[in-house]
């Protein structure tokens, strides 16, 4: 048998996708759009005999930081050593790299061996949605209708490096909404829904305060149609977790933030979603 690991097609990029649906990640229908978009080189495919049965993505951003994702082996192929021989060329693309990933519960011991340590846990939240109204002074926009320096500039202070193309096309592709708070002239939150297969994912959601962010998510569910709602919250945000209580939120699954190197310095305090498990 032949094992064959490459750079994978746009066409096998959805595939990881549909992967990781098959997990339970709930990705955005449309997701793999943007992840292409980032960095096409970061997706690796293993191949057994040319049948793609495990893959990764290792994004690299900026010099010195990296976000893995996506690795999956296909339950026929588990405990065959095919997984890790992914893992081992996607650590390579990122050497030398701060490397973060969104780990789940099973694997966080592995991650822990390979040099990974907890920061965060990301706790996710779903159900339905309330109305909330914005607060006194608070528009809510299309995310679309501004500036995209200025939208750049607001994601920058919770992400550790800029990520520029994937910005843009995360919040242009199909069968997703984003929109801004604007309070006298300024940014003061950011969000993203977009449809999956279950519950409507949510992220970024950056927000100055809980209230803002209550605001944001239900006009996003207003403006979408969706009936259930999932946002991956940090644990370390203690407001951001008070809100998804009010809200009536559950919790349903959960992921520990981890990385190789320091924790990137990035704003928590009003980090009420990250923006996906797969690109950071």
């Amino acid at each position: 048998m032949s094992f064959d690991i490459n750079v994978a097609s746009a066409d096998d990029v959805q595939r990881m996708a549909d992967w990781a649906g098959d997990e339970g990640w709930n990705p955005g229908n449309t997701d793999a759009h943007a992840f292409f978009a980032n960095d096409p080189g970061a997706f690796l495919i293993g191949r057994l005999d040319g049948e793609p049965v495990a893959c990764i993505s290792v994004s690299k951003y900026g010099l010195g930081f990296g976000f893995l994702g996506f690795y999956i082996a296909r339950p026929a192929v588990r405990g065959k050593g095919y997984g890790i021989k992914v893992w081992d060329a996607g650590m390579a693309r990122l050497k030398g790299r701060n490397v973060g990933l969104d780990g789940v519960v099973a694997q966080q011991h592995n991650y822990k061996k390979s040099g990974f340590r907890a920061a965060w846990n990301n706790i996710r939240h779903e159900g339905p949605m309330p109305e909330v109204a914005a607060p006194a002074g608070v528009s809510l926009v299309d995310a679309r209708s501004i500036a995209f320096d200025r939208l750049a500039a607001l994601d920058r202070r919770f992400f550790p490096e800029a990520r520029d193309s994937f910005l843009a096309a995360w919040i242009s592709l199909p069968e997703r909404a984003a929109m801004v708070a604007v309070q006298d002239g300024r940014l003061v939150g950011f969000a993203v829904m977009r449809a999956s297969r279950a519950a409507s994912r949510v992220g970024p959601m950056f927000a100055d305060s809980p209230e803002i962010a209550a605001a944001l998510l239900s006009a996003l569910a207003v403006k979408t149609g969706a009936t259930a709602v999932a946002i991956d919250m940090p644990d370390r945000n203690k407001p951001a977790v008070r809100l998804a209580e009010q809200l009536g939120l559950k919790p349903a699954f959960e992921t520990a933030r981890m990385y190789t190197g320091a924790d990137p310095a990035v704003e928590m305090a009003g980090m009420f979603g990250v923006t996906s498990l797969e690109l950071g």
